[in-house]
């Protein structure tokens, strides 16, 4: 077979070339909505893909059509070599798009590293603006150094720099204009996004906060200016206050699925391709890996991959169907 003869479409016509990877289950926080205090899904040191391993299916994805490549964790900047496998991960021809998502908590000791290997777009988890709140959401008192850390990106040149917010009904939701404000002052992109019912939060089940909600309140700070998609964006609705520095964007996984459009795969760091955030349909790409099967084998797990994506995710789990906690699976 013939790599480069293959492309991930799959039974829908959708171009899967976005993979999120997954590189470990280790997070050095406990937000509630994402890995609340427990030790059930830390990974043995031999079950997590090692960095040769992840680039070599990251050679084969992108010659499978791959273009676009963000990095997750747990917390990525938790894993010892981060940045030294970025920057391979960077040189892979074809790849023209690379990112990392992480809490900011460990950015000062990495940002020269990160810059060094190329990246430039940071996604960064802040869900409050509130020190004492964000230690109730995260479970440690970090919040002084993530802000000075966005300070600190901000005055290095990274851009664009994403500020993810999970809004969660009685929890932060009282934020939402102190939030969106960010982005009149500074040149953040602010991303407010729907809580998703992923894996055992550690708090008591709310009614979501919604987009149509959260967009009302942040329009309280004056009009939205709609701004054009680009070809590489996400799901985000995009949006400007017209004297602000930066941009405002709504994710809404719940309210208004994107399904239709999404191109997404992901790959855990255990070493399975993921099709849907809310489906536990993957395929291992470890064990044949390890077996030692040749490029051509892993391509076509790939492919099994794609030809088993659903077209949307489902409306109520099963619940043999419930997933992991996000951080198990990378966002």
């Amino acid at each position: 077979m013939d790599i480069k003869h293959h492309q991930l479409i799959d039974p829908y016509k959708r171009h899967l070339n976005y993979l999120r990877i997954s590189i470990t289950d280790r997070c050095n926080l406990n937000c509630i909505y994402c890995n609340p205090l427990s030790l059930e899904t830390i990974l043995l040191h031999k079950e997590i893909l090692r960095y040769e391993e992840i680039l070599r299916i990251a050679r084969i994805g992108v010659q499978l059509g791959v273009t676009k490549i963000r990095v997750t964790g747990g917390e990525p900047l938790a894993r010892k070599g981060c940045c030294d496998f970025l920057q391979k991960l960077a040189e892979i021809p074809g790849l023209t798009d690379l990112s990392l998502t992480t809490n900011g908590v460990l950015l000062d000791d990495n940002l020269d590293g990160l810059a060094k290997a190329g990246i430039k777009r940071l996604n960064i988890s802040l869900d409050s603006l509130d020190r004492e709140k964000y230690r109730r959401i995260t479970g440690h008192d970090v919040f002084d150094r993530v802000w000075r850390n966005i300070m600190l990106a901000l005055d290095k040149g990274f851009f664009p720099i994403k500020l993810n917010a999970v809004v969660i009904r009685d929890v932060n939701d009282d934020e939402i204009t102190r939030l969106a404000g960010l982005s009149k002052n500074y040149p953040l992109h602010v991303r407010f996004i729907e809580q998703m019912p992923i894996g055992q939060p550690a708090i008591k089940a709310t009614p979501p906060v919604l987009v149509p909600e959260i967009k009302a309140i942040a329009q309280s700070l004056g009009d939205l200016v709609p701004i054009t998609k680009s070809p590489n964006d996400g799901p985000a609705e995009r949006y400007r206050f017209r004297d602000g520095k930066g941009e405002i964007g709504f994710i809404s996984p719940v309210s208004n699925h994107f399904c239709a459009n999404c191109n997404r795969l992901r790959l855990t760091s255990d070493g399975r391709l993921l099709t849907c955030l809310l489906s536990d349909i993957c395929e291992d790409i470890k064990a044949p890996l390890r077996l030692g099967l040749l490029d051509d084998d892993l391509a076509k797990v790939f492919l099994r991959a794609v030809a088993r994506k659903p077209f949307s995710h489902p409306e109520i789990l099963a619940p043999n169907q419930q997933p992991e906690q996000m951080s198990a699976i990378g966002g």
